[in-house]
């Protein structure tokens, strides 16, 4: 194992991500028989197949996946000497991924905008996804730091509330419920939903919301991909939905959606900076952490009014 070499790891990573040797030759700017080299090499000295030859490309064994995993928290570690060696210089520097949920791709921006106007010698780097993505780009170590409305249960993390999150059901502004008061929850759940796929925040809210309803679960609603498609589907008038307010706050000022009145809502929720806790924390995860504490708040958008006059 004393004899495993950067370029030996990196050529695993790199055929474990474009699944032939061919393909990762490319990407590393080597021939492909030199990766052949460094693959055969690592598997002689670990004395196992890292992966196994199928016609649809290389797929990694038990032992590639170990030696993937040590490679993956390698690169972790000399990135966060980079960072540590950058503070002891004195240099507010370094680089920083992001991931969000793509509910948070509403403020992330302008939050990132301040964030680097403050230090701009940091990279920052912005990978937005669904709830499922950002979780499987923690676990596999692809961002450093995420913001998601519900922590992930099995992944380790460290998580800290920074600012308020609310979720609400919209509807347009000719509703039949538009103007009503106190909608109960018997009422609201009767009518047709846009909701988003399983496992999202919003849906898993929801989820809760409408789980003492006997059979309400069953047929929750029309599933759509983004927020983006479910508010244009409920401005078309094909449904109501529970969404964060954070996402619909142009639109209730300009008079497309309204947010009806129903009871028990808004549901408070909260925004979360999660970072992994089997990873150490370098100086610019630090700071940002620091910076989301003081004035992360700032940068959720405001909804003039959760109700309808």
């Amino acid at each position: 194992m004393r004899n495993i070499t950067l370029k030996q790891l990196k050529a695993i990573q790199a055929i474990t991500s474009q699944g032939k040797i061919v393909n990762a030759a490319k990407v590393l700017g080597l021939t492909p028989p030199a990766v052949t080299i460094q693959l055969r090499q690592l598997e002689e000295d670990v004395e196992l197949a890292l992966f196994d030859r199928t016609h649809e490309g290389m797929r990694l064994t038990a032992a590639g996946q170990a030696v993937v995993d040590a490679a993956q928290a390698i690169e972790e570690r000399l990135r966060l000497l980079e960072d540590q060696i950058d503070a002891i210089k004195g240099v507010r520097a370094g680089s920083l991924r992001l991931g969000v949920v793509s509910t948070a791709k509403y403020f992330a921006p302008q939050l990132m905008a301040a964030f680097m106007k403050k230090y701009p010698d940091i990279d920052m780097r912005l990978l937005v996804g669904n709830r499922a993505d950002t979780i499987a780009n923690l676990k596999s170590h692809e961002v450093d730091v995420a913001l998601m409305g519900r922590p992930a249960k099995d992944v380790p993390l460290r998580a800290s509330a920074f600012g308020d999150h609310p979720l609400v059901i919209v509807a347009p502004p000719d509703h039949v419920l538009a103007k009503a008061r106190d909608i109960s929850k018997e009422r609201i759940a009767e009518e047709h939903f846009l909701i988003r796929e399983p496992g999202s925040g919003t849906r898993i809210s929801l989820e809760i919301f409408f789980s003492e309803l006997p059979g309400r679960l069953d047929d929750l609603g029309v599933e759509m991909g983004s927020n983006e498609t479910i508010k244009q589907a409920v401005m078309a008038g094909l449904g109501i939905a529970f969404i964060s307010a954070h996402t619909i706050a142009s639109e209730v000022e300009a008079g497309r959606l309204v947010i009806l009145d129903v009871v028990g809502m808004p549901i408070r929720r909260q925004w979360f900076v999660v970072t992994r806790s089997d990873r150490a924390i370098s100086p610019v995860m630090a700071t940002f952490h620091d910076f989301l504490m003081r004035k992360g708040a700032v940068y959720l958008p405001l909804v003039g009014k959760l109700y309808q006059e």
